[in-house]
């Protein structure tokens, strides 16, 4: 069996590219085809989720296939004018969204025992 054929070329991605994008000020009345418009514009996508709750409205997840195509329209669409608002686009990062959920769960049990011991 032959070995495979890799690029000569040996390259590291940073440690926070992934294949799930987070994209922030999103325009309140886009719609999923727009997105996936604009956005397969780098390559195939596997998923997208606007947000639509009142806290989640302007955001969206966008997950690809690949994550070079991920890694492009991450450089390509942070900034991009869209309908009057500059989207925000950034690698999601699980580690960092449950690190603030913790915090908040630790707040309420803080002010749970302060109540119950009266201070």
């Amino acid at each position: 069996m032959a070995a495979p054929n890799f690029p000569q070329k040996s390259f590291r991605l940073p440690p926070e590219v992934n294949r799930i994008l987070m994209v922030r000020n999103l325009p309140f009345k886009v719609s999923a085809e727009e997105m996936f418009e604009l956005f397969g514009q780098y390559g195939a996508i596997r998923q997208i989720r606007l947000g639509d709750t009142n806290e989640t409205k302007g955001t969206a997840f966008v997950v690809y296939e690949d994550i070079f195509d991920a890694k492009t329209a991450c450089e390509r669409l942070s900034g991009y004018n869209m309908m009057g608002r500059y989207l925000i686009v950034l690698y999601y990062q699980p580690h960092k969204h449950n690190k603030k959920v913790d915090v908040a769960r630790r707040e309420q049990e803080l002010r749970a025992l302060k109540e119950a011991h009266g201070l």
